[in-house]
């Protein structure tokens, strides 16, 4: 599991079946203090995030568990989506 800000959308005129209706973002993962940490890639999201939220996401087959099949091809999935950050300084 790892921390990612959304950055964009993705519009797709054909998909796999088994993500059908099933929204897809990017998103750029971040560290804990929200600095650029890696690629940014495609995930699929099933819970209503939007532009410049920050979520935790899961890779591989954890990523595709919340989708309707959870047998679709879905590399990174957003499972949780960040309300506030607590810090103890």
């Amino acid at each position: 599991m790892y921390l990612a800000k959304v950055i964009g959308t993705v519009v797709a005129t054909q998909k796999d079946a088994s993500l059908k209706g099933v929204k897809l973002l990017v998103i750029q993962p971040v560290d804990s203090s929200g600095k650029a940490n890696g690629s940014p890639v495609v995930a699929s999201d099933t819970i209503g995030a939007g532009a410049g939220d920050t979520v935790f996401c899961a890779k591989s087959k954890d990523g595709a568990m919340p989708l309707p099949d959870p047998n679709a091809p879905s590399d990174a999935g957003i499972i949780g989506i960040v309300d506030y950050a607590y810090s103890k300084s």
